[in-house]
């Protein structure tokens, strides 16, 4: 088992690793709260696999339990879904003093979590996160959002758990593209401040190999969030290295209607538009571009795509890191060193080129 403390004063938690947990988070939980009831948000997808589980576990623990599972997907994380869920919230006839876990990927995580932050202003949640991309991102830092049809997390608070609960045996129920989808963010990592980890995906050979390094890549990137984290809990600064990618990969992903790519998808071709704009631009060391391709490949993630750069742009313009006319890129000067430019929106069309 290991453990990461997340150190933001009074909004402190841990993040615990291991496998097996999912079977020890009640007793864990127990400890963290005076909750009687807990109401669980996942989706029909992981209620089918480990709504009973979890419902037996936190029963076990003297809990009244709770589980609401919205319909699996992007699609699901609008006003809509969120204002149902708050609603069985109340149905529940839950106090302040309940609890909420998220037991989910991302898309329940966020939601669920928005939903902690604002019924009753504000109720003690944990997470549980069952997808890569959340045990490594999501479910860290206490971003919690849903999107609005004009873009991506738009709506959201920053709402710390009071823990994370992460179980890698969770993944084995995971089809490969999810599992490959959530390691972008973990080549992300490597990019912007983790050279040794972004090694590890140059060694990778086999399945198997990714298998027997996953429990490092996964504490790797949790201690690279973390510490961001702790440097920038409002993301009005270093934080804001962890959207690398991020910027063009949302763009895509609004383009296509949350349909297409995945969300990990989206950030491995973001990564490789902007790298190798800025290698060009003689911003990033030469052959970085080429080795993050190679390894995103290794994944079977996209690095490229077949949509005119002019239609990109005005999606990008949504993004949370335009500040008026100027827009925030996380530039990858060398694999594991990123830093921020600020640039004018009128001169993107210099750095995201699709063709």
């Amino acid at each position: 088992m290991k453990t990461v403390k997340v150190n933001l004063g009074k909004d402190s938690y841990q993040i615990e690793i291991g496998r097996g947990l999912l079977s020890q988070v009640g007793e864990k939980i127990k400890k963290l709260t005076k909750a009687e009831k807990i109401a669980v948000i996942t989706d029909d997808h992981v209620q089918r696999i480990y709504g009973e589980k979890i419902r037996q576990v936190l029963k076990g623990a003297g809990f009244d339990v709770k589980v609401i599972a919205i319909p699996a997907g992007e699609e699901s994380k609008n006003l809509h879904i969120y204002g149902d869920v708050l609603e069985a919230l109340s149905g529940f006839d839950m106090s302040r003093s309940d609890a909420l876990v998220t037991l989910s990927g991302g898309v329940p995580g966020d939601l669920g979590g928005f939903a902690a932050a604002s019924y009753m202003r504000g109720i003690p949640f944990f997470q549980i996160p069952t997808t890569i991309l959340a045990q490594i991102d999501s479910s860290v830092g206490g971003k919690v959002a849903v999107d609005l049809p004009s873009g991506k997390n738009l709506a959201g608070a920053f709402y710390q758990p009071k823990g994370v609960f992460i179980d890698p045996d969770l993944l084995h129920t995971l089809p490969t593209r999810y599992v490959h989808d959530g390691l972008a963010e973990a080549v992300k990592y490597g990019c912007i401040g983790d050279r040794e980890l972004f090694d590890i995906f140059e060694k990778l050979e086999t399945q198997d190999d990714l298998e027997e390094n996953m429990e490092e890549i996964i504490l790797r990137s949790v201690l690279q969030k973390t510490r961001l984290v702790e440097e920038d809990q409002f993301d009005n600064g270093s934080r804001q290295l962890l959207n690398f990618g991020h910027t063009i990969g949302h763009a895509i992903e609004r383009y296509f209607h949350y349909s297409t790519y995945t969300h990990g998808e989206g950030v491995a071709i973001g990564m490789c538009l902007l790298s190798e704009q800025t290698e060009k631009l003689g911003l990033t060391e030469p052959g970085s571009t080429r080795r993050l391709i190679d390894v995103l490949h290794k994944l079977s993630l996209p690095t490229s795509i077949g949509v005119p750069a002019e239609e990109l742009i005005p999606q990008i313009m949504h993004d949370k890191k335009r500040r008026g006319k100027e827009m925030t890129l996380v530039v990858m000067d060398k694999i594991g060193k990123a830093n921020l430019l600020k640039v004018p929106t009128d001169e993107l069309g210099k750095y995201i080129v699709t063709e």
